[in-house]
């Protein structure tokens, strides 16, 4: 790579591990190839796809954007769909109502109407039906396990959490404390318990694979070791990458730039079956 390359690689990373800015994701996006095409799923909501080389009935990863349940676009997750997509995917990333158009648990509900599009529609661009899998970082990360983990939300579109071939969970908070600034995004008290994806457990939900920085000040580590850790108690599958020394941006970081921490796209091709 040439010095130019490197210094905005190394810029790019610098970023993007300072928090995901719009900055820092429009700099990770720079030079990325467009989705392979776009299509809405809900009234006013919209996914983007992005095709393998060989789509021939690859597994299918549904992807959450993080940003606090109140930011994000598709548009600004380009590079992680692309990076799935050359890793043999078929990636969707999806938008989801925000707050304050939306609160708790309105997001989930619109990640399950993705998740069905997602089953009825892989085949029309080479994904396999059969093996949707959930993923998201952060706030997307928590969307993605309560898919997993409480039925309600699948059940409404007629599909339950072992339809599902898996759930990549990414520096995600499954067990959090919803202070003063959360509050409105998660409404009446009564209601701030279903919003943790660690008290639906119960030995019904599909495979895990669970990526943290163990040095992650923004969600604690110990979400997703304790959700492991249920998840194996009850003879479920789940993997826990704990990456050391890393902070919260780090799985994105791992997938704008593999080369630094190989092991998450390692990780995420493994548990895929990606080719």
């Amino acid at each position: 790579m040439k010095r130019r390359g490197m210094a905005a690689l190394a810029a790019s990373v610098a970023l993007l591990a300072g928090g995901c800015t719009r900055v820092a994701l429009g700099i990770a996006n720079g030079g990325v190839a467009p989705p392979d095409a776009a299509a809405t799923y809900a009234p006013g909501l919209a996914l983007d796809i992005y095709r393998p080389r060989d789509a021939d009935k690859a597994p299918v990863v549904v992807f959450f954007y993080g940003g606090g349940w109140t930011s994000g676009a598709r548009a600004d997750y380009r590079f992680v769909g692309r990076r799935l997509a050359d890793a043999g995917m078929l990636a969707i990333v999806a938008d989801y109502r925000l707050f304050p158009e939306a609160t708790f648990p309105g997001f989930v509900e619109d990640g399950a109407t993705a998740v069905a599009w997602a089953r009825r529609h892989a085949a029309e661009h080479g994904g396999d039906p059969a093996r949707v899998y959930v993923a998201g970082h952060s706030a997307g990360a928590q969307i993605a396990a309560l898919l997993g983990t409480d039925a309600r939300y699948l059940r409404a579109q007629g599909l339950q959490p072992r339809d599902l071939a898996g759930v990549i969970g990414l520096s995600g908070p499954y067990d959090f404390v919803i202070d003063e600034a959360l509050a409105p995004i998660f409404g009446p008290r009564t209601r701030w318990p279903d919003a943790q994806p660690l008290a639906f457990v119960d030995g019904d939900e599909p495979p895990f694979l669970l990526i943290h920085g163990d040095a992650d000040r923004r969600v604690e580590a110990r979400d997703s070791r304790q959700l492991a850790e249920a998840l194996q108690a009850r003879g479920e599958q789940a993997r826990l990458l704990m990456l050391e020394g890393a902070g919260h941006t780090a799985p994105l970081v791992a997938l704008y730039a593999p080369g630094r921490e190989p092991r998450v796209l390692d990780a995420i091709r493994a548990f895929t079956g990606a080719r």
